[in-house]
Parts: structure tokens; C-alpha cells; sequence
């Protein structure tokens, strides 16, 4: 096997979110590295000093921050570590990291006019106002290093960016060639599946992503790798990526049959959907049940199963027989 010149070591952070821990991890080579930044809370920063002063380290000794998404608990605690002078990661996580306002105007508008032409009840819109409260959980920061498909880590030529949206449209995974070892973020969990998450357009006036369909073919795109040891976001480091890839994808088409046989009787519009596919979550846990709703109805049109029409601006899916 291929000398490696990077080291990692796993640092378990705890959050306030359901999900639990985040693992973030620092990287030797020619630079010191982390990998991911936790969530913005005293509990999150003290556990991450502990850490860093049991590997030998400091966070004034943290050159680089490389971020595999945008969500809270992954980049949260970037603006605590002092001698930071580059921050990289995928184009779209900016507007994120750099609170770009007009793009969160953008984000409550299309959310708005997704969930009214899915038939949302109007009660449900006040939830789009809870986008500015996660902001406190995450840092403010410029991104100083954009990392797309083939580009190496600064600083840690031994690894590889992939992109491998889904879960975020800002979401990377890490390969190292030498050992087949993938830092994947939450793109690939041991223990649960990922949520592909809706996400309005980068731009406004571009085509919607389609995240479950990307996380699809993300997880696709992974078999063409020897993927050795898998780092990830949350749960057990794992080593059996393409067994599991393979049973996620399964698991995902017979969800897709299911929602499919509830359109035997005639159209439905998305929250009607996702009020039989969830009916003891959708109340509070709207954002995610609507996301894999609105996932399962897309991968049911891109193959054919579904088709669309609109009645007084509200969309309707039916069986395509």
C-alpha cells in the first residue's frame, strides 16, 4: 500500500439537534485542518478545546477549515478558531456562510410558492420564518476556497473532492486515493439514510434541484470508487459503502411504490401525500416530511410513473397508466 502522509483523528462534538454528536476531523499533512466545525454552542466549543488539547493541539494551532456542507452542525464553530486564514468549501455553501440576505428572501419565496401549490394548509407558512432562527447555531464567515468535482484538498494533495449533493446542494465528500478512505460528511450514514432536502434554485429563476433524485446519482456516482473506510458526520466509521449504497437505493424504491399506491384511487397534490405517508410526523416535522414527500413524487415522474397537471395553481400528480 501507498505511504500516507495525513493523519486523521475523529473529534465527537455533541449538538441540540435530534441527529445527536457530529464527528468533525483533523487532518495533518502539510497543513492542520478540520474538517467540519460542529454547531455554534459553549457545550460544542468546550468539547472541541478538550479534544484538540488531547490530540496535542489548540485552536490557535488550526490553519484551514474545509466544510463538506452548510448545514448548522457542520460549520458552526469556524469563526471561534483564531489563525484561520482559508475556508473552503463548495460554491453554494457561500450565501450560507457569507449570510447572503437576499438569498434568504430568495429561499422563504420559493418555499412559499412550493408549499402553495402543494396544497399546504396556510397555518403551516409561519414555519418558513424559523429560517433566520437557525442562523444562530452557525457561523459568519467568507468562503476563501471553492472546492468542486477533481480538486485537491489545500494543503492535503492525498485527497480528492467529490461532489455528491442530496442531503445539501452544497454537499462534498473527501476521497484518499492511497487507502480508498472517503470523509463523507452526511452523504453516507451507517446507522440511518440521509434526508435529501429541499432546496430552492441557487439562482432564482433556474430550475428547482431535484434532491433525491441527486442523491441518487450521488450515491451511484460512489461505486465507481474503492471506498475503503468511510468517515462520516454522524455514527460508526464503516467500511462496506457499496453493500450499503446498495441497500439505500433499494430501500428507497419500494418507499416509492408505496406513495405510488396511494394514487390508485386519483390525483393527489403533495401534502395530501405526505399527510398518509407521515401521519404522526407531518405536524412536527414538516420540513423534513414534505422534503422526502416531494423527493418520492420526483423520482416517480422520472421514471415514468406520475404525471403532472395543475388545477387553480395547484399541482396534482396521478398514475400514469
Amino acid at each position: 500500500m501507498k505511504t500516507l502522509k495525513d493523519t486523521i483523528t475523529q473529534f465527537t462534538l455533541p449538538t441540540p439537534y435530534a441527529v445527536g454528536d457530529v464527528h468533525v476531523y483533523l487532518i495533518k499533512g502539510d497543513r492542520l485542518s478540520l474538517i467540519d466545525a460542529g454547531v455554534k454552542t459553549e457545550e460544542c466549543w468546550k468539547a472541541l478545546v478538550e479534544q484538540l488539547k488531547e490530540a496535542g493541539y489548540q485552536p490557535e494551532d488550526i490553519e484551514q477549515v474545509i466544510l463538506t456542507h452548510h448545514h448548522p452542525d457542520h460549520m458552526g464553530l469556524v469563526e471561534r478558531l483564531p489563525n484561520v486564514n482559508t475556508i473552503a468549501g463548495h460554491p453554494n455553501l457561500k450565501p450560507w456562510l457569507e449570510r447572503e440576505e437576499e438569498y434568504f428572501s430568495h429561499y422563504e419565496e420559493f418555499f412559499k410558492g412550493m408549499y402553495k401549490e402543494s396544497g399546504v394548509p396556510e397555518r403551516f407558512f409561519p414555519l418558513l420564518k424559523g429560517l433566520r432562527k437557525t442562523l444562530k447555531w452557525t457561523s459568519e464567515g467568507k468562503l476563501t476556497h471553492e472546492l468542486t468535482e477533481g480538486d485537491r484538498l489545500p494543503g492535503h494533495e492525498e485527497w480528492v473532492t467529490i461532489e455528491t449533493p442530496g442531503h445539501a446542494q452544497s454537499h462534498l465528500s473527501f476521497y484518499r486515493e492511497g487507502d480508498g478512505a472517503l470523509i463523507g460528511g452526511d452523504h453516507l450514514l451507517s446507522h440511518i439514510s440521509s434526508n435529501p432536502l429541499l432546496e430552492p434554485p441557487h439562482t432564482k429563476g433556474e430550475v428547482r434541484p431535484r434532491p433525491l433524485l441527486d442523491y441518487r446519482d450521488s450515491m451511484e456516482k460512489l461505486l465507481k470508487w474503492e471506498i475503503g473506510n468511510v468517515y462520516p458526520g454522524h455514527g460508526d466509521i464503516f467500511d462496506r459503502a457499496h453493500e450499503l449504497i446498495q441497500e439505500r437505493l433499494k430501500k428507497q424504491e419500494q418507499r416509492a411504490e408505496k406513495v405510488f399506491r396511494m394514487f390508485s384511487e386519483g390525483p393527489l397534490r403533495a401534502y395530501d401525500v405526505c399527510k398518509r405517508l407521515f401521519p404522526k410526523h407531518i405536524e412536527n416535522q414538516f420540513g423534513l416530511t414534505m422534503s422526502e414527500t416531494i423527493g418520492q413524487l420526483d423520482y416517480l415522474e422520472s421514471v415514468g410513473k406520475l404525471k403532472v397537471s395543475y388545477v387553480d395553481g395547484e399541482k396534482f400528480y396521478q398514475a400514469n397508466r
